[in-house]
């Protein structure tokens, strides 16, 4: 049996990270105005006026803020691969930031991406070894370990990118899989805190981005904040995956199937039609949904619960005894953004 025990570091700094957001992303919507860097409504957007697309500012400099605070109070968790994924994805995050300023090429941003994540490679966030139904653990080759590192880092960073389309859709799925995340590497390998405290340190920045992220949003987090999350949630789950050795190591496709599903059909579909996979389209599973006559906010529930119950399947598969730790998240979450978003409606009638 698997016993949970969360330490305080994982408490203080999701409450910090969340408390952090809810008081600078107010100032980043300012100054995003102030400065003209809105995103600005087209054909392949829904949204029918600017919203500002610095979010991913706010998100970022919680998250830093919050981990320097556990610093500060002498929670550093030391670890050999803390430094690959804290410096890409600060890099990544400043790749999505400049995007979002002056709106790069995709290519150019791919490249940059691979570069990024071959920096994580080398740093020691790798893929080294498989499990093979009925077979058992396998090492893959030094250039297959590469080959799948780097599509995996880039290709879940890319994915979550793409089901930024809809008001509280990413920051909603990655607050899930982070939970998940934090939770599963919490209760199985409790002598390593790193990949748990991240995880909630992530959870609890974008928890706090979310109250104001929700249909009609009053900002979007832009390439910067779905970039930055995704790439820590890849390299998250490249290191659960370098310390299981059975089919558990597989959980993390279950934690992000709502992007993975998203991203291979959307890849697949633009491929077939000879088109780029990198050339943005309004054919994703939400742009689907909402052709389909559900509202943003009912597509976006539909969307949650799928991720909910695959992050729940994930959590037992991996733990089972974590699984009602899961569902205690959910619902601290899901009261903490009504309760929130109740007092700001309140404050909006005054």
């Amino acid at each position: 049996m698997t016993f949970l025990q969360l330490s305080e570091a994982h408490i203080i700094g999701s409450v910090t990270a969340f408390i952090l957001g809810l008081f600078l992303v107010p100032l980043v919507i300012s100054f995003s105005e102030k400065k003209g860097l809105m995103d600005e409504p087209n054909g392949r957007k829904i949204h029918s006026h600017p919203v500002p697309r610095l979010g991913g500012a706010a998100i970022w400099v919680c998250f830093v803020l919050s981990f320097l605070s556990l610093i500060v109070l002498s929670y550093y968790p030391y670890r050999s691969l803390l430094s690959g994924l804290l410096l890409g994805s600060s890099l990544i995050f400043l790749l999505g930031l400049v995007d979002d300023i002056y709106c790069l090429s995709a290519k150019f941003k791919f490249v940059i991406q691979i570069t990024i994540a071959s920096i994580v490679f080398f740093l020691g966030v790798k893929i080294t070894a498989l499990y093979i139904p009925f077979y058992g653990m396998i090492n893959i080759p030094p250039i297959l370990s590469y080959l799948g590192t780097i599509a995996w880092i880039t290709g879940i960073s890319n994915a979550v990118n793409f089901i930024d389309g809809v008001d509280g859709l990413a920051g909603s799925v990655i607050t899930i899989s982070s939970v998940t995340l934090g939770l599963i590497s919490a209760a199985i390998f409790p002598n390593d805190a790193v990949s748990s405290l991240v995880a909630f340190i992530l959870a609890g920045s974008m928890l706090g981005f979310l109250t104001y992220n929700f249909h009609p949003a009053k900002i979007f987090m832009g390439d910067s904040g779905a970039l930055f999350s995704g790439f820590l949630l890849a390299v998250l789950s490249i290191m659960y995956q370098m310390k299981s050795s059975d089919i558990k190591m597989y959980v993390p496709l279950l934690i992000l199937a709502v992007p993975i599903i998203d991203i291979t059909f959307s890849s697949l579909r633009r491929i077939l039609k000879g088109t780029s996979p990198f050339v943005a389209d309004a054919e994703h599973i939400h742009h689907k949904l909402l052709k389909f006559g559900f509202s943003q906010n009912k597509a976006v529930l539909i969307l949650v619960i799928f991720s909910i119950i695959m992050g729940g399947i994930a959590t037992y598969t991996a733990a089972s005894d974590t699984t009602k730790y899961f569902l205690y998240a959910v619902i601290i979450s899901a009261v903490m953004i009504i309760l929130n978003r109740h007092a700001k409606i309140g404050e909006g009638k005054d």
